[in-house]
């Protein structure tokens, strides 16, 4: 929740967490929370009353607005002077509910939250007991194979493709690109979805995942994460990232690989954001090649904010030819705009 006071304009924008779009006086608002003194908050449903305000609420690109706008008497509902045009109330979690997922929360299909339901139960019955499975390889692993853990990427594709396979089917592009198992290289990728590890995860190959730190706290996935040596960054925390890229450039020089998305986080409208130069900056230092992959309809199967559906649907991993390079910029460039181009030609053939 964030209030923000606009002196300039005299606006307030908040946050949400649920908004409406029907008409509907100020007050029927739940969770609104203003950044002054229940004196104040109480003062305004009163004053709303009094002066009969009409609530408008407008949908623009993914986000509802409240524009309170006084019939009569327009006075401060606080200080009691002049009162700007309309109060705007955003909602930062509406786009939840329109177009970018296909449609409102309240018209969820039902199967899609069940095959959502299945899709988890599913996905932890197999983790448990493959974890333990990991666990018991663990020691060996660790003297025979520190850095690459081959044997517990290959458990962590059974764990995926078992996940997977009752719910949607992949198909995959350009497995001829790969380079060798053995061969490092900074893979990158668009992110779509939750379902994006999942679908990489079946490729097989043994590049280490960045993630955030918290993640590595949840049971059994935490913990199979930390064994197979996924790469912790703290968000935020300069230092942290840069920890992040020397431990990805000296697990290259070891023999291993690196996965990246770029974006920095998943994309809410399906279009393909701005990438990030620390991936690029690693392929370059360690002259190893980038290997740019483009992930599609994992957003359309479970989009963004919505994890706890599983629509219909299937996935397409397009695997592009490897970039190689010493300049970052360039390298990053080059693998956006083959992404990019992927997705646009995607999308035209699917119409």
């Amino acid at each position: 929740m964030e209030a923000v006071s606009l002196s300039h304009t005299g606006y307030h924008e908040l946050g949400l967490y649920s908004a409406s779009s029907s008409l509907l006086p100020m007050n029927a608002f739940r969770g609104l929370q203003y950044s002054s003194s229940l004196h104040e908050q109480a003062n305004l449903r009163k004053a709303a009353q009094h002066y009969c305000y009409s609530s408008v609420i407008r949908k623009c690109v993914g986000v509802s607005s409240c524009y309170l706008t006084p019939n009569e008497n327009p006075y401060n509902l606080f200080s009691g002077k002049r009162n700007p045009r309309s109060i705007i109330v955003r909602s930062e979690l509406a786009k939840m509910g329109t177009h970018e997922v296909g449609y409102p929360l309240s018209e969820v299909p039902l199967s899609s939250k069940i095959r959502g339901t299945c899709f988890y139960a599913t996905t932890a019955i197999t983790a448990i007991f493959l974890f333990m499975l990991m666990l018991v390889v663990h020691p060996i692993v660790l003297l025979t194979d520190r850095y690459r853990r081959r044997i517990h990427y290959t458990i962590a594709k059974m764990w995926a493709s078992l996940t997977v396979a009752p719910f949607f089917r992949i198909k995959y592009e350009g497995l001829e690109n790969l380079p060798a198992p053995n061969s490092p290289a900074v893979y990158v990728s668009n992110h779509q979805s939750f379902l994006d590890i999942y679908t990489l995860l079946t490729l097989g190959r043994s590049f280490k995942f960045i993630s955030k730190t918290a993640i590595f706290l949840f049971p059994i996935i935490g913990w199979a994460m930390f064994m197979m040596g996924v790469v912790p960054l703290k968000r935020m925390d300069s230092r942290s990232q840069l920890d992040c890229l020397k431990r990805c450039m000296e697990l290259i020089r070891k023999g291993a690989s690196v996965f990246f998305f770029p974006e920095g986080t998943r994309t809410k409208d399906g279009k393909l954001g701005a990438f990030k130069k620390g991936a690029f900056s690693v392929a370059a230092k360690t002259k190893v090649p980038v290997v740019p992959i483009t992930l599609v309809g994992t957003g359309s199967i479970m989009p963004a904010g919505s994890e706890g559906i599983l629509n219909m649907g299937s996935v397409k991993v397009l695997i592009h030819k490897p970039v190689i390079g010493s300049d970052p910029e360039a390298l990053c460039n080059e693998a956006w705009s083959v992404i990019a181009d992927a997705l646009i030609l995607n999308k035209l053939e699917s119409k």
